[in-house]
């Protein structure tokens, strides 16, 4: 697997952000977000992201691009790729692991994804037993519902960051929502946002996320 592109905003970093690109992306994706975040000089954060491996998507004819999962059907009743996804829950667990035992406190790691870099994210952030900082999921949903009610740790302070697009013709904005209720359902409260774009991200948006860093992360 390739190595993570790796954006530190100042020495000796105290924070985490790791990253899950969508389907078809890479890692060089969500790099441009760094400097938009336009964060103070005096965050020091180290920012991950990884590139998903290169696999066969059913919905798109079976061709092979960078997935972190197979797509089998975006309808809620389509068979999901459970071994995928514990696959790639388990890789972005991996980079958790590895940020803690570089010494950063898991109380100052955020876990993010996009489309399907951010299913990942929610899973794992549901799931996971470890304290971290928060969930950024940006145009995204839920995957495996029954198992994440059955393995959520209820962790009802967890910090989480919903935000999708009312135009979205990839995951209509009703998938989000879908997603967001049945969290909202299992005790969690979710900061849920929309913007007027398509399956993108926005400048209103980087300025949320900029907002919801600093304070998950304490910055001043």
């Amino acid at each position: 697997m390739r190595d993570p592109v790796i954006i530190e905003t100042g020495p000796n970093p105290d924070a985490a952000v790791i990253l899950f690109h969508g389907l078809g992306a890479d890692g060089h994706d969500f790099e441009p977000i760094v400097s938009e975040l336009n964060l103070p000089a005096s965050a020091a954060i180290r920012f991950i992201f990884p590139h998903a491996a290169p696999r066969p998507v059913t919905i798109n004819g079976g061709m092979s691009m960078p997935a972190w999962f197979d797509i089998l059907g975006l309808d809620r009743t389509a068979a999901a790729d459970e071994a995928g996804i514990r696959e790639s829950a388990a890789l972005m667990q991996r980079y958790v692991d590895e940020q803690i035992s570089a010494g950063i406190a898991p109380e100052r790691i955020v876990i993010a994804g996009f489309s399907q870099g951010g299913a990942i994210a929610l899973f794992t952030g549901l799931t996971t037993s470890t304290p971290i900082a928060g969930v950024l999921a940006l145009s995204t949903y839920l995957p495996l519902l029954d198992q994440t009610t059955a393995e959520h740790q209820g962790r009802s302070d967890l910090p989480i960051l919903m935000v999708h697009g009312t135009q979205d013709p990839v995951l209509p904005v009703s998938l989000g929502e879908q997603s967001r209720d049945f969290i909202n359902n299992l005790g969690y409260q979710i900061q849920w946002q929309t913007y007027p774009m398509p399956h993108s991200v926005c400048y209103e948006e980087i300025v949320a996320i900029r907002a919801w860093l600093m304070s998950k992360l304490s910055l001043s």
